[in-house]
Parts: C-alpha cells; structure tokens; sequence
C-alpha cells in the first residue's frame, strides 16, 4: 500500500499516510540495530573510520551514534537522543537507544491494525508515569560519605565498558575527581561541576596504572626564563593575572613623530619605567610565582627572575580558573588592584617535570582543592581515548549519586520489575489504550533480552525463567549477570545503576518514541539540482509514491 506524494512545486515534496509511520519505525530500528551488541560487559567494540581518516575503537553509544551520516530525519531524531542522554546523566545512551527501537517496533503493530497514534501515545504517557513510580519504589538510598558502596555503585556502571577490566582503577579516579570539586551549596545540595574543574590529560607511555587523581592542577607549560628561574617551590605564593606584562599597544595602529632624537630614547624609558612600574607593584606582594593570561615582555620576565620569581605567560583561561581554585587564588584583571587576598597560598609545590619529550607544571599538595586533574598514562593515543571516555561516564555516574543518593537494581532486574508491575496494571486500564500499555511493559523486557544475547547463553530458556521469577512483582533484585549469563541476585554480585541514569532513560526512550509517532507528514523543501537544459516550468501533480523513501525523498 502507497500513500501518494504530492508535488508542491519545483523541489518541494510531501510525503503523507501511514507510510511515513512505518518508514520513521524502521529507521528507528536500524540505528537501534547497529549499537544493540555493544550493550552490557561482555559487548562488542565497534572500529569507526571518522571523517579526517582517524579510527575510533569503542562500544560508548553516543561515541558510535555522532560518527554515523544518516539521510532519514528519524534517524537523525533517533542520534540526537543519545546526545541528549549523554549530556544530561552521562551514562546510559546505549539503552535509552534500544529502548526507544523497541518502544517503536511494538507500536508497529497498532499503526498496521489502524489504531491512532495519540491512542498509543496517551498509553505510553500512562505506562511512564507508572513505571516512575515503580522506579521509586524500588530504589533504596545511601550514605554518599560510604566510599565502598560509592566505589561498588560506580564499578558496576563502568563494568560494561573496556576499561572495567582494570579492577577498580577507572572508580577510584572518578571518585576521587568528584568529591574533590563538589561544592555543599545548603539544604544538604551539592555542586558537582565536572566540566569546568576536572581537567583530563592524556600522556602517552607508561602504565594505566600510573594514572592519578592530582591534589592540584597540572598543564603543559615551562617557566618563560628557564634557566635563571626556579622550576620547583615550596609552599609557593601565587599570583594569577589576567593582563598582559609588557607595554601597553595601540587599539588600532599607532603612529609617532618624533622631532629630536633624544625623544626616541625618552620613548624607550617610559616603556621601561612603566613595565618596572607594574613589576615593582607585583613584587611588592612577595610572590614566589606569577602567572598571566596575556603576553609577558622580556623586560618584564628579566625583572620577575632578578626578584627570583617565576613567571608563565599565555595560559588558558579555564586553566588559569582552576589554579584559582585550587590554590585560593584570585585572578586579578589589572596589578594596581592586586590586595593580599588575592594571593594564592593553599598550593603545597610548584615543580615542572619533563614527561616524555614536554613540560608540564604542577601545583600540587593543595589543602582542600576545589579544582583538579586527572593524570591518565597509556600505551597508546586510541587507548587513552577510550579510557577518557570511560572515565567521564564514571565521573558522571559518581556525581548523579552525590547528587541524588538513590540506587536501582541493575542487569535487567529493574527493566523486569517495570514490566511485570506494568502487565499486572494494564487489566484495570480500560478501553483500546489498554493493549498499547501491555505492549510498554513488552517493550521493557527489550533490556534483559539483548544482554541476555550479548552474554551467548540460551535467550529463550534464560527470559523464560526471569519472567517466572519476577511474575507476581517478587524478586525484585533477579537479574542477569552480563559477565556469565547466570540469573543471580543483583544485591550479593553488587550490580547497581544509578536511579537518576535510569529514570532519565525511561522518560527520554518513551517521550522519544510517542514524538516519532505523533508525526504525519514528513515535507522536504530541498531544491533539486536544475538539468542543463534550463529551468523548467514549476507543475504541481499526484504521484503513486513509489519513490517515497528514495534518494529523491530526503537528499544525503
């Protein structure tokens, strides 16, 4: 059956009917397909050539999702989810996929026996409510001062990733990274800035075992001076600024005349004595280590070392932010407002190291940072890659819990509680929405059953005795061990999930899903390309939509 395709005019097509509905599923499906074998510990990695030519070795879903060009506006929709997921709790942008291709490919159905699709929506909209609040039933709080449970939660989070086969490496640095920048704001709330106050760097050569959570800061940069400055200070003063150290130039270009030629050597003193002016104001603060944002002229760098002081010059401004909060600092705009204050006295050293063939400097030993780095050391570029990503998902998933204390069960076993709480449920919705609603609770079990086939155990034998052990709402700590296929209970293996990541995966798949759904009409106003022969009249005409999903339909 063809729905047809008019023809608005030169280069605009409609495309209307159920056609549209089915053609969204499918593209739907397809992008849920190709990242459905990455989910769990014992998934597959995917090797992704990107656009400069460079490989990417991963099983991070939306590492894989942002790499793919898709033509289909539901595909791209379908993307565009795991991103959203993957800002917001950081973990889970595997799942939210597959459960969105599953909460589609159920509602197939419905479309085909001609149900209306805010019919279906309306179910769904009711099935995510109930399922929320199966959610909260089920989730237990925890003490987020309790490192061991802390360090269980994360491992099992990241235990899906490549990096879950270095033992508890990757959660203690994400641990370690969070409870370092997390800021009490009152009323028992915390602010966990990862973005701005966790800088990862990655050094090639040595060990992932030699990788660190700093009680500081460190960046590529050397003292501008050095030989005649200090490269390792002990309990230094810092002084950061956000103004340049040389002679002030001209907004636009600037033209002088001199008359006399001693006016040319005038001209040079006021220079000096203006750079000795703000030096000697910088000076007057007994500091051990300056450094700026902006340039520092070597007139400047020769007063700051005959004072033995360090000087760096053109530092970032997030880094030159995080020093600051590491070390107490205040970043300064201009040194006549320089007060003792702004003075940076929590760092306890100052050194620059050579690592491999660069500087790096280091302000470490801070009493009570607000700011650090993680050191990461590898073997290769593409290893320190994945581990990066796996880190931020584990410093994602500690911050979720400091901010919202609360667990779930993990491997399928909350996905399962959802679903039998929700077949239970739909005998007392009435009407046609009940069968949409029973379909939900189908859709759910979608989790369970693609870890199960990413185990390589018998799926139909292994679901058959799941659903059996979660019938009646019981057990609700049964689920599936994604290292050996056994059905065991979650509590004793310690496979948790974040209630925050799980909730946020419910409510993005379904409202994902009833979006899709809801749309019609899909018009493409794209121009096609004139023949040679000159443009040809504008005609408006019926077509029998044979060509509905072609190249045509939706350009590339």
């Amino acid at each position: 059956m063809h729905a047809p395709v008019l023809v608005l005019n030169e280069g605009i097509k409609r495309e209307t009917g159920n056609k549209v509905h089915y053609a969204n599923i499918q593209a739907s499906k397809a992008v849920a397909d190709i990242i459905r074998t990455t989910l769990g510990p014992r998934s597959m990695l995917k090797m992704l050539l990107d656009a400069q030519g460079g490989i990417v070795v991963t099983n991070d879903g939306n590492s894989i999702l942002r790499e793919l060009d898709v033509a289909h506006p539901a595909a791209k929709s379908m993307i565009e989810l795991s991103r959203t997921q993957d800002e917001e709790v950081g973990d889970g942008t595997t799942s939210v996929i597959v459960l969105a291709g599953e909460m589609l490919h159920v509602a197939e159905a419905f479309i085909e026996k001609a149900f209306h699709p805010t019919v279906i929506c309306r179910a769904y909209s009711k099935a995510l409510e109930d399922a929320i609040a199966v959610l909260d039933k089920i989730a237990i709080p925890i003490d987020v001062n309790d490192r061991p449970t802390l360090l269980k939660m994360v491992r099992s989070c990241i235990g899906t990733k490549f990096t879950g086969q270095f033992g508890n490496l990757i959660a203690d640095l994400a641990i370690d990274a969070t409870t370092t920048v997390s800021v009490e704001t009152g009323n028992g709330m915390h602010e966990v800035d990862i973005k701005k106050y966790v800088k990862v760097e990655k050094v090639p050569g040595g060990q992932l075992e030699d990788s660190k959570v700093l009680k500081g800061v460190m960046f590529n940069k050397d003292v501008l001076a050095p030989g005649k400055m200090r490269r390792k200070i002990l309990n230094p003063r810092i002084i950061l600024l956000d103004c340049p150290l040389e002679y002030k130039k001209g907004e636009n270009q600037t033209n002088a005349e001199l008359i006399k030629e001693e006016d040319w050597g005038v001209l040079l003193k006021m220079e000096e004595e203006y750079i000795d002016k703000i030096c000697s104001q910088i000076l007057s603060f007994k500091p051990d280590l300056v450094i700026t944002e902006k340039g520092l002229s070597d007139l400047a760098a020769h007063y700051l070392s005959k004072a033995g002081v360090s000087a760096i010059r053109r530092l970032r401004k997030q880094d030159n932010n995080r020093i600051a909060k590491a070390c107490g600092a205040t970043v300064v705009n201009r040194p006549e407002e320089l007060q003792e204050s702004d003075v940076g006295t929590r760092a306890g050293l100052f050194e620059v190291q050579k690592i491999g063939d660069e500087y790096f400097s280091f302000i470490v030993d801070c009493k009570d940072p607000k700011a650090c780095t993680v050191l990461l050391r590898g073997a290769s570029k593409d290893l320190l890659n994945e581990v990066e990503r796996n880190l931020q998902d584990a410093m994602c998933v500690a911050r979720n819990m400091i901010k919202n204390p609360k667990l779930v069960p993990g491997g399928g076993a909350a996905e399962l509680t959802v679903s039998a709480t929700l077949k239970q449920k739909s005998s007392s919705v009435e009407g046609v929405e009940k069968w949409p609603y029973e379909a939900v609770a189908q859709a759910f079990e979608a989790i369970p059953r693609t870890l199960t086939q990413n185990c390589g155990v018998n799926v139909v034998r292994t679901m058959t005795a799941l659903q059996a052990k979660h019938a009646n709402g019981e057990n609700v700590w049964i689920g599936i061990d994604g290292n050996t296929g056994e059905i065991t209970d979650m509590k004793e293996r310690g496979i948790w999930d974040a209630y925050n990541v799980k909730a946020q995966t419910f409510k993005t798949a379904i409202e994902a899903a009833c979006m899709l759904l809801r749309i019609d009409d899909i018009v493409s106003g794209i121009k096609k390309k004139q023949p040679q022969g000159g443009p040809t009249k504008p005609q408006s005409q019926v077509e029998d939509g044979e060509n509905v999903d072609s190249e045509q339909m939706i350009p590339e």
